[in-house]
């Protein structure tokens, strides 16, 4: 098993490292009195590959100064932890709690300003910090940049954690209402005019084949897989979880779907977690769906 256990000074980031753990498959528990450490790492509790992650810090009082022995008996069971400390400047985490309005757990209204509790908890905590593998200093960091930090020191690179949602649809159905991206190709060959192809979807060989055959679809691709491909390591980088790429044709049967097909198998190939959906593709459609001089006027 591998047993990490954040600590630090209330307000440095420790609910942040929390969430990243947990995102990456470990089994996180919050809050963890130190003496409760070898009995939950001798029950097993670990998550994906047997990893377990434990928030001790000064919520539990002065329990926490025993947090170094508990180390050690960890390591007598065999089941030795890395500590992350996590810390900032004394302004930052004033500033953090003035802005969150989070009560600091030894702060005592009326006797004391935010600022001596934080001192408070500085003397508390002087023991553990000693014994850290670790210390990271999160006064200029960002959530992401946190959890970067965090990446780095323990070497937990699970590759992109985003999970990308390739959804085509209709312009004439609306809009996703949860679309991040979207993407129109409606100036695409339509196969909605030709007969044998009408009542197929985006996903049939014959539709794909006749869409690619426009000369503008790998033009169009190219330039798409190019701008998605820069742009989800950003979205990556920031640590936003979920992506929604919309794309859309005027009924969503055709086109988007054969697009989004397209799309869903490059970011597969780019090592992202893809889900492929196709909100109109089955839609009942009527042979008045498209107007005779528009469809002159579209075919090709």
């Amino acid at each position: 098993m591998r047993l990490i256990i954040i600590t630090g000074t209330s307000g440095a980031g420790k609910m942040t490292a929390f969430h990243y753990f947990e995102d990456i498959g470990y089994a996180a528990v919050d809050n963890v009195p130190p003496a409760l450490l070898p009995d939950l790492a001798r029950n097993g509790c670990g998550g994906e590959g047997g990893r377990l992650l434990a928030v001790v810090d000064a919520r539990c009082g002065e329990q926490v100064v025993d947090l170094p022995d508990a180390l050690v008996h960890l390591a007598e069971q065999g089941t030795p932890a890395e500590l992350i400390y996590l810390d900032a400047s004394d302004e930052v985490l004033v500033r953090r709690f003035k802005e969150t309005r989070r009560p600091h757990p030894l702060y005592t209204k009326g006797k004391g300003s935010i600022l001596r509790a934080i001192q408070a908890e500085r003397q508390l905590l002087g023991s553990v910090r000693e014994q850290a593998d670790k210390v990271i200093d999160t006064s200029a960091l960002s959530g992401a940049g946190l959890c970067r930090a965090l990446a780095d020191v323990t070497g937990e690179r699970t590759g992109p954690r985003l999970q990308v949602t390739i959804e085509s649809f209709g312009f004439k159905h609306g809009l996703p209402i949860d679309a991040d991206l979207v993407f129109d190709v409606r100036f695409l060959a339509n196969p909605h005019y030709v007969p044998e192809l009408r009542k197929l979807t985006g996903r049939s060989p014959e539709v794909a084949r006749y869409i690619h055959r426009d000369p503008l679809t790998e033009l169009y691709l190219e330039r798409m897989f190019d701008f998605v491909g820069f742009t989800l390591p950003q979205y990556v980088r920031e640590g936003k979880a979920y992506l929604t790429i919309a794309i859309g044709c005027t009924g969503g049967r055709h086109r988007s779907v054969t697009v989004a097909e397209d799309l869903g198998r490059f970011l597969e190939r780019e090592g992202y977690r893809v889900t492929i959906f196709h909100r109109d593709a089955e839609l009942r459609r009527s042979t008045e769906d498209y107007s005779a001089p528009a469809a002159e006027a579209d075919a090709k």
